[in-house]
């Protein structure tokens, strides 16, 4: 817990004269997704409240918001805790980016199509895959996904889906080998990609589509065997 708290008073900065609950909460999302808070941890106000330099009730309602967004859960005499999934969870989520995502690729209008942020997700995969970084390989597939929603143009969907994705990180957060969870969709990205500069965003939402499903099978797997072993 030092080390995270560490973490948090280098975060402190950020806060500037804008100390709010929504900043607050941008930075413990960001934390928790980055897995200096994994799921389980208990979260005391004492020791990030002082962290951050913020109030109680600033905290109390950052812990509110997250709780709103599924990330956090209070437990009644015990406190609040980074949320630890169920496979029931990550089955909704992937139904979540089933329905939201493939629903993006298929409305999009004709080619060309806006692709250079997506492009960059790839290449700041193919990068962490030269450096053997699993966990930044795991941030980059989900920059890719976000750009991909951010080609509906909608900032509701967005913001749906920015909730979907911090959730995502901590099923990826129980896996014992990032490696074998991350890497096989890199080159997945690219053929979505592919299609997409093409103009063919039918077979982009096909690829989708069969991506979605592969990856929920193993990360289901992932659960089965680490969170509902006895």
């Amino acid at each position: 817990m030092a080390e995270q708290l560490s973490g948090l008073a280098d975060d402190r900065a950020l806060l500037g004269r804008t100390s709010t609950a929504e900043r607050v909460s941008d930075i413990l999302r960001s934390r928790i997704a980055e897995g200096y808070f994994p799921p389980g941890t208990r979260l005391s106000e004492d020791s990030i409240g002082g962290a951050l330099g913020v109030s109680r009730n600033t905290l109390r309602e950052a812990f509110r918001l997250l709780t709103h967004e599924r990330l956090l859960v209070h437990e009644l005499n015990r406190g609040v805790f980074v949320r630890v999934l169920a496979v029931e969870d990550v089955e909704d989520i992937y139904r979540t980016r089933a329905l939201v995502e493939c629903a993006v690729v298929r409305g999009l209008g004709e080619p060309p199509y806006a692709l250079d942020e997506l492009a960059e997700a790839v290449v700041e995969g193919q990068r962490a895959v030269r450096e053997g970084d699993w966990k930044t390989l795991g941030t980059a597939n989900i920059h890719f996904h976000r750009e991909l929603v951010a080609l509906a143009g909608s900032d509701r969907t967005d913001e749906l889906m920015r909730s979907v994705f911090a959730e995502l990180r901590l099923a990826f957060h129980v896996a014992d080998d990032p490696k074998a969870l991350h890497e096989p969709y890199l080159a997945r990205n690219q053929q979505i990609l592919g299609a997409l500069q093409a103009g063919d965003k039918g077979e982009a939402e096909k690829l989708l589509a069969v991506y979605l499903r592969d990856s929920l099978e193993r990360v289901v797997d992932v659960y089965l065997r680490r969170v509902s072993a006895p």
